[in-house]
């Protein structure tokens, strides 16, 4: 029987500890369990579940498209501050896919989990080494190498 998606992340949270960047990505397509298994993570760890489209794009509305592309790393470097804890679970991370902030989702993530352990949902899939984002020729297609990176997911490896 395989581990429930909740019990990864758990794992992967302790073994996030240890890291430079104490970031666990949950993987898998839309439908998954991805947001029931962070809200079962919240109820265990007593962390802030935030979902990062609505909370981003409040924190937006009254800035030009220039502003947002230079703002969003600050503006959700403030989401991580005004959270209590050592640990936040970021759901509907889709924004920061959007052509129009160009952003590194992945490295932007990766720059918060320096200071607190992020667990951040990934609508993607893990083959061949390597997670992705979207399909090929998407406009916010995605791709990296798995290396040095923690996911838990229904396709991960355990």
């Amino acid at each position: 029987m395989p581990e429930p998606l909740e019990d990864q992340v758990m794992r992967k949270i302790d073994q996030a500890a240890e890291l430079y960047y104490r970031l666990v990505l949950v993987v898998g397509p839309p439908g998954t369990g991805k947001t029931t298994a962070l809200r079962e993570v919240r109820k265990r760890t007593g962390a802030p579940l935030v979902n990062v489209n609505l909370e981003l794009s409040r924190r937006m509305l009254d800035l030009t498209e220039r502003q947002r592309v230079l703002q969003v790393p600050r503006l959700l470097g403030e989401l991580l501050k005004e959270a209590e804890g050592d640990r936040i679970l970021l759901d509907n991370t889709e924004i920061l896919f959007d052509v129009s902030l160009r952003q590194d989702p992945l490295r932007l993530v990766q720059g918060l989990s320096r200071n607190k352990t992020v667990v951040a949902t990934w609508n993607g899939s893990v083959e061949s080494g390597h997670i992705t984002y979207a399909v090929p020729d998407h406009p916010e297609y995605r791709r990296y190498p798995i290396r040095d990176l923690l996911i838990a997911g229904p396709e991960a490896m355990a």
